[in-house]
């Protein structure tokens, strides 16, 4: 099976990804990175996998009861339902849609949870490629410190060694991504999230730049 790569077919908005393992601060950096984005006057448009479906919040709050090939199939069908419904008709608006938590993350959770890779690309053939696929990596120790910091955790999270397994994943995630042709940007959390979410803003400014017809002469 041949993983998708990127679509030329592209929209007027962009699509950015975050990815992650749990408390490595994705939900921050997204946050930060749209106040600067807006500071701009760029129309952003933020979301979530799991949705925020009635549907995204069963998966979310649902990991103890389904496991296995019943939980990634209710997370892609989660996925499949929300790009259509809601980030396609966001970047074809023109949109900067940032969306915390996408295929990289079930290259990873699925994986803990029992599945193949092979199975994960089957189960999201045909999802969208985003613009810019963004991994977030940081020390296992911060990683661990964060989650413990903030409580709650999710049965993936309260695995042994959870944040060392997920970072561990997380690189090979990256380089089967990078094989199938994701534009990725993969960057050290462990500095603050201003900087984190000031290198995505300019990774964001320039492809936005590249895409401008040029000023005629």
């Amino acid at each position: 099976m041949t993983p998708p790569t990127v679509d030329e077919a592209r929209w007027p908005g962009l699509f950015v990804s975050f990815d992650g393992p749990g408390g490595v601060g994705k939900s921050t950096v997204i946050s930060l990175l749209a106040e600067v984005l807006r500071g701009r006057r760029l129309p952003v448009h933020t979301t979530t996998q799991p949705s925020r479906t009635s549907l995204g919040d069963q998966i979310r709050h649902g990991t103890h009861t389904y496991q296995g090939m019943a939980l990634a199939c209710l997370v892609a069908g989660d996925r499949h339902h929300q790009i259509s419904t809601e980030i396609l008709p966001a970047l074809h608006a023109g949109a900067v849609v940032l969306c915390d938590r996408y295929l990289p993350s079930s290259l990873v959770l699925q994986r803990l949870d029992g599945l193949t890779t092979h199975t994960v690309w089957e189960l999201n053939a045909g999802v969208a490629v985003p613009d810019m696929a963004v991994i977030l990596t940081a020390d296992p120790s911060v990683v661990a410190e964060r989650l413990n910091s903030r409580g709650g955790h999710s049965r993936f999270e309260q695995l042994p060694d959870a944040s060392a397994e997920e970072l561990r994943l997380y690189h090979q995630a990256i380089v089967e991504l990078a094989d199938a042709g994701w534009p990725l940007l993969a960057l050290d959390a462990t500095d603050s999230p201003e900087a984190v979410a000031d290198t995505v803003a300019q990774q964001i400014m320039t492809l936005l730049e590249k895409r401008s017809p040029a000023c005629p002469a």
